[in-house]
């Protein structure tokens, strides 16, 4: 381990650390102001935070989203102040004005930074650890990237090539996923990160030690990190010569992710706020901020002061950051100039395009034959591998349950992984059993862009990876989860991976799209609408798949639409209608049989996506769901919150309401009544409540 590197060739100026001394002080205006927020950090790691976005990174503040840019992640959200500051000393477009409303209605500078909301923000962070892991998610779609469009270059010579940076902090590796996320950095050989851990010992409750006591570089070591340490200078501050060679160090370390830590004082150089709990989450107080300014030799009196010389300065970087676009440029013009057709692929998945003639390949199933939909999935996903190169996934070690895997012969894995199909450019991603790591990393695959990322784990393990899936919905991500396993017809495992509540805690998740398919060409045509809606209407989705065998019908073309009907009355407008989703789609067609043997019009209707049905207009819902029809059944295997809105007063629910058992899936609907007789009785007492 490194502990204080020695060589430099930084330039730093007067002028530089008059600019450092401005972002402190700033931070600490912007948090006075509004009387909320967390200066301390912000104020500590101004120096950091300047040296990477005036000196090492690539970006072009004139294009944020220039695809050649180096990606910044400010993983601790708390210090949203550190990025702010450095945006708008930057150019990005933030001005004074927006550091003045920090925290307010209407802003574009939000407590914690937001994806889309303010020009720079690579990522949401906010829930520690996250940011980690979205980290090296965008370091794998670098290499993946890299892979499709310039896979023969010498290492650091292709236009792909770029760095992640990342500043962590004590709360970010507290937090298990940041585990995860490292241990899967460190087993790909991620080379293009580089991490700077502020350690400042300071948490909520106060110095680290009451909860962490473990040396942290070891166990980077041990994750198979290259790891520095360097120490603070004789002033207390950053020794900035010092962290700029490692963090150059580190930047040259392309065999292994990097992580450096830093001893830093929080809310340096406040003279009685540094080193203290109480600068991490609130306001220094009018005192403690003028004295602060004293000692960095601003006027107490003034508040959000810059000089004109310090902005000039650093504002430099817009006419630095065009050049450096334009050099890029250059290199990419070369680049097609020696490869026309991957030229081509580049230019198709920037624009968000998918090829001529796409949908062609995905298979149409038979009806009358039995199939899981999982497999369906399975075999719909290796057609789509062969037109889109772009796509890419695996699972969280659970591959053969969830097939997931588009080509068995081809695994996202380091140069010098021992494994036959070993490929650093490879197909399928390999998370191991990190659900939690796999939802955040694929965050960052998706903010990364220029692929389509999905993974697989079985519904009850979505309870590891919910908060990576929030922050999808929040994003408005394309990522799209495999989950296999979905009700207690995956049958001996038992009620620890029968999910039972997932469904519905998941539909209530604003943002996030739930697609259940009722058989083999639903799941085709749900995959067909996700591939479709990737650009022009991004979110997450889930497909909750079945294990075992269910009835394959004729496809119908409006499954996209979230709901349609499958068979319609017969012998008059339909008395009752009954809804279905998934396996239970055939526990609805069964008993529509029974109703109409009973001269009981009957229609079913397959809702396999609510959020995709709630998009139609109220026309195409009520044609489905037609509001004079009163009497409704709504049938599925899981808690039946999703359904009080569209079955009515007179409705009623066959649903789940406990944990499950372990027994074949046949006995366990059966015993738990999730039958085709029981949705007839339901239907009957729902005819009576409506008078019909």
């Amino acid at each position: 381990m490194s502990t204080k590197p020695t060589t430099t060739d930084l330039e730093w100026t007067d002028l530089d650390q008059r600019a450092v001394d401005t972002a402190r002080v700033l931070a600490m205006d912007s948090v006075q102001k509004v009387g909320n927020g967390h200066p301390g950090t912000a104020m500590s790691l101004a120096p950091a935070a300047y040296l990477l976005f005036q000196k090492l990174m690539r970006h072009d503040p004139s294009d944020a989203g220039w695809a050649g840019r180096d990606r910044f992640v400010l993983s601790p959200g708390h210090t949203s102040l550190t990025l702010y500051v450095q945006l708008y000393l930057a150019g990005f477009g933030l001005e004074l004005d927006d550091l003045r409303s920090f925290r307010t209605w209407g802003s574009k500078t939000p407590g914690h930074p937001e994806f889309g909301h303010t020009t720079g923000v690579e990522t949401t962070t906010g829930p520690l650890g996250q940011g980690v892991a979205n980290a090296v998610g965008m370091a794998m779609a670098a290499r993946y990237e890299r892979g499709l469009f310039d896979p023969e270059a010498p290492e650091g010579a292709s236009p792909f090539d770029h760095t992640i940076w990342a500043i962590v902090s004590d709360g970010d590796l507290e937090e298990g996923i940041s585990a995860e996320a490292s241990s899967l950095a460190g087993h790909q050989k991620l080379g293009n990160i580089v991490a700077l851990y502020d350690d400042n010992h300071i948490s909520i409750e106060g110095d680290t030690a009451t909860a962490l006591s473990e040396d942290v570089l070891k166990r980077y070591e041990a994750y198979g990190w290259h790891v520095q340490r360097i120490e603070q200078a004789e002033s207390g501050d950053f020794d900035i010569h010092a962290l700029h060679a490692a963090l150059r160090a580190a930047q040259a370390e392309t065999e292994r992710p990097s992580i450096i830590a830093a001893r830093t004082i929080i809310a340096w150089p406040a003279p009685n706020a540094q080193n203290t709990e109480a600068s991490h989450g609130s306001a220094l107080g009018a005192d403690e901020v003028a004295a602060t300014k004293r000692v960095l030799g601003f006027d107490p009196e003034q508040h959000f002061a810059v000089d004109t010389e310090v902005i000039n300065h650093t504002r430099a970087l817009v006419e630095r950051g065009r050049k450096a676009h334009a050099a890029w440029d250059k290199k990419l013009q070369e680049w097609r100039n020696a490869d026309s057709e991957r030229a081509a692929l580049f230019d198709r998945i920037t624009a968000g395009e998918l090829p001529e003639g796409w949908e062609s390949a995905l298979p149409v199933f038979e009806p009358g034959k039995d199939v899981a939909t999982r497999k369906a999935s399975g075999q719909v996903l290796k057609a789509l591998g062969g037109v889109l190169p772009e796509l890419w996934g695996g699972s969280a070690d659970l591959a053969g349950s969830n097939n997931t895997t588009i080509d068995a012969s081809s695994s996202f894995l380091p140069k010098g992984n021992p494994l036959p199909e070993a490929d650093p450019y490879g197909r399928t991603i390999h998370f191991g059993i990190r659900e939690h790591a796999m939802g955040s990393t694929m965050n960052g695959i998706a903010l990364h862009g220029n692929t389509r990322v999905y993974g697989g784990t079985f519904l009850v393990f979505s309870d590891y990876m919910r908060p990576a899936v929030r922050l999808a919905a929040l994003m408005k991500l394309p990522v799209t989860y495999v989950w296999t396993h979905d009700s207690i017809g995956l049958g001996e495992d038992g009620p620890t991976h029968q999910p039972v509540e997932h469904l519905s805690v998941l539909r209530a998740i604003p943002g996030l799209n739930v697609v259940r398919p009722a058989d083999a060409n639903e799941t085709a045509i749900a995959w067909r609408e996700i591939t479709r809606r990737h650009t022009a209407n991004p979110a997450p989705h889930g497909l909750a798949l079945t294990r075992q065998n269910v009835p394959t019908y004729e496809a119908d073309e409006d499954a996209a639409k979230g709901g349609y009907v499958l068979f319609e009355a017969e012998g008059g407008e339909p008395r009752v209608i009954l809804i279905g989703t998934g396996s239970e789609v055939q526990l609805a067609v069964e008993a529509r049989e029974q109703l109409q043997a009973a001269g009981i019009p009957t229609r079913v209707v397959s809702m396999p996506s609510v959020e995709w049905f709630e998009e139609q207009d109220k026309g195409y819902r009520e044609t489905v769901l037609p509001p004079s029809v009163k009497a409704r059944v709504a049938v599925e295997a899981g808690i039946g919150l999703t359904w009080y809105r569209y079955v009515g007063e007179a409705g009623r629910i066959v649903s789940l309401e406990h944990f499950g058992a372990s027994a074949d899936y046949k006995v366990l609907f059966r015993e738990f009544g999730l039958t085709a007789e029981a949705v007839v009785t339901a239907a009957r007492e729902s005819l009576d409540a409506a008078g019909r």
